[in-house]
């Protein structure tokens, strides 16, 4: 027995990821989905994020900064710059809103417009996700897809 240490792991070396291994064509099948659900809002001249903020002032009709920034899970001081942005594309419009009319913010016709398309977008990909699936099988992938998204948050 030697006294030399050694060097050699007891784990073996990580191969790499088969091309035709489902995590993997779900990986790809992700990334390239987030990109098609991009070329709507890049070719509006709009940036990544700007769609969570129309669909939540479509949502809410609505919302103050404080609900918005709440709602995004980033701070206002990160909010300001993307609304004022918005607002000079004429996506966003500062409006009174709720009963009490407090300030906020609230989409535009133009705005409207551009959720309609960012809309649509995701319902054509996602119909073609389920395009093969029967209703049964469709519930059973949101499920497995769910389950997974837990417990990766877990992590």
């Amino acid at each position: 027995m030697s006294l030399e240490p050694v060097t050699q792991s007891i784990y073996p070396p990580m191969t790499k990821p088969e091309a035709r291994s489902t995590l993997y064509k779900l990986i790809e099948a992700g990334q390239l989905a987030h990109k098609a659900l991009l070329v709507p809002l890049l070719d509006r001249g709009l940036e990544p994020g700007d769609d969570a903020v129309i669909f939540v002032l479509h949502a809410e009709l609505g919302a103050s900064e404080q609900r918005l920034a709440d709602e995004l899970g980033i701070g206002t001081d990160m909010l300001q710059p993307r609304l004022d942005r918005l607002i000079e594309r004429d996506v966003v419009a500062r409006q009174a809103i709720g009963p009490d009319l407090a300030p906020g913010f609230a989409l535009t016709e133009r705005g409207e417009r551009i959720r309609e398309v960012l809309a649509a977008n995701w319902e054509q990909l996602e119909e073609a996700l389920f395009a093969d699936l029967t209703d049964k099988k469709r519930k059973g992938l949101s499920k497995a897809l769910k389950r997974f998204v837990e417990l990766l948050r877990l992590a």
